[in-house]
């Protein structure tokens, strides 16, 4: 069972804003998990994370191929863990490429242009993990 990404407390919310390096979880069309390193950024509002990739990669094809796909991004830093999992979707609408580019950016630098850039975007409804010491 995890939590409700809308109950993440203050410790959660800073370590989503650290600069790490995460893993991507999507499912290929036999069912078994694709995982790659990535950057992405948690919008807490939203409660949607996002990362910016290519449109012709591996995970991109897992997503539009999912029906429905289900994605989770997840980071490790010792003791602390964060898995945020939910439906995922393949964004090519240029402003909201241009939105995570500049999430991007905050969280980690300013990517060089891509023309084949895409965002994926996670609606996250189940968050696993340890934010600190004492929990989430």
């Amino acid at each position: 069972m995890g939590l409700d990404p809308g109950a993440l407390g203050a410790d959660a919310l800073a370590f989503l804003t650290e600069r790490h390096v995460g893993t991507l979880t999507t499912l290929r069309p036999d069912g078994s998990p694709h995982v790659c390193a990535i950057a992405f950024t948690w919008d807490d509002e939203a409660k949607v994370a996002r990362l910016i990739t290519f449109d012709d990669s591996t995970k991109v094809r897992n997503v539009a191929a999912g029906d429905p796909a289900r994605a989770v991004v997840a980071q490790v830093d010792g003791p602390r863990w964060l898995a945020l999992e939910g439906p995922a979707r393949v964004v090519r609408d240029p402003d909201t490429i241009a939105e995570a580019v500049r999430r991007h950016g905050e969280r980690y630098q300013i990517p060089s242009e891509n023309p084949r850039r895409v965002a994926i975007e996670i609606a996250v409804d189940r968050v696993l993990g340890r934010a600190s010491r004492s929990g989430l």
